[in-house]
This record gives structure tokens, sequence and C-alpha cells, in this order.
């Protein structure tokens, strides 16, 4: 059944947390769209993962370049569609109910130091949730990941 993980950072950016999460997702065989709202923040993304150690390489690439549909994991702008398992979402992207129901997982990362992301999350949790979709809350705050609030599937 889909899930939809919310990952709220606190002492982490967006490059940092996606390292393990991606890491797992490669590890379950998964490929992964990472959808961003600004090229800027798409292209950063892309040359924080080329910048990681060698021996903690993750294959990737970005949307219309050559061999996209070869890679494991793909960066993209909003409106892109490209075959995934888990769909992970960060600047304040958009996801439907629907996204997530045709994912295996979705992951909405935002900065805590981001108001609009964090109002963005907010609502990503009422409107996923009261769809009846699976949500969990993520918080780094006391250091490590800890599940802060969890909601299960409904079928209302």
């Amino acid at each position: 059944m889909s899930e939809v993980y919310f990952y709220h950072l606190t002492r982490q950016r967006v490059d940092q947390a996606l390292r393990p999460l991606l890491g797992k997702c490669l590890a379950n065989g998964w490929r992964v769209l990472i959808r961003g709202r600004e090229e800027a923040e798409i292209r950063q993304l892309d040359d924080a993962l080329w910048q990681g150690p060698a021996e903690e390489f993750l294959p990737h690439g970005l949307a219309g370049a050559a061999q996209e549909a070869d890679q494991p994991v793909l960066l993209a702008l909003e409106g892109h569609k490209a075959q995934h398992d888990c769909l992970i979402c960060v600047g304040g992207s958009a996801v439907t109910a629907d996204e997530v129901l045709a994912s295996k997982r979705v992951c909405i990362l935002f900065q805590d130091d981001n108001g609009l992301h964090m109002q963005t999350a907010r609502s990503q949790w009422r409107s996923l949730t009261e769809a009846g979709l699976a949500a969990k809350y993520w918080s780094q705050a006391q250091g490590n990941w800890e599940l802060q609030a969890e909601k299960p599937a409904s079928t209302a």
C-alpha cells in the first residue's frame, strides 16, 4: 500500500537528507523521481549528488538529458512525467493523491527555515490524509529521525 512520508528537516539540508533516502530506495530496486519547482534547486541537487564520496555514488541524471529512461534517480521539474516507484518532492513541489496511489512511496522533504514550504507540507498532509492515504511525519528536531505523527489509511 502507498504511503506518504513527510520529512521535516531541522538539522540537514535537502541534499544531505536525500543521500540516505536514495540509498534505501536503490537498495529496494526502486526507480526514484525527485521533483522540484525551481530549476536552480534541481541543478543544485544534481551538483551536490555528484560531489559525494566515490563509495557513496548515487547514479542519477537530469530530466531531458540523454539516457533519461535509464536513470535510477531522475531529477525533474514539476510537470515532468517519468516512470518511478518512489516520488520525492522538494522545494514545495505539489503531489496529488493519485500520484501517491501510483507510487510505492512518496517522500516530501521540507526545511524548517522556509515558512512557505512548511505551509505547503501542512496543506499536503491535510489533503492527502483527508483523501484516505496513510502518512507519517518524521522530524529530526531532537537529533535522530523520530516518528512524530502517523495517520493510517482510511476508506473515507
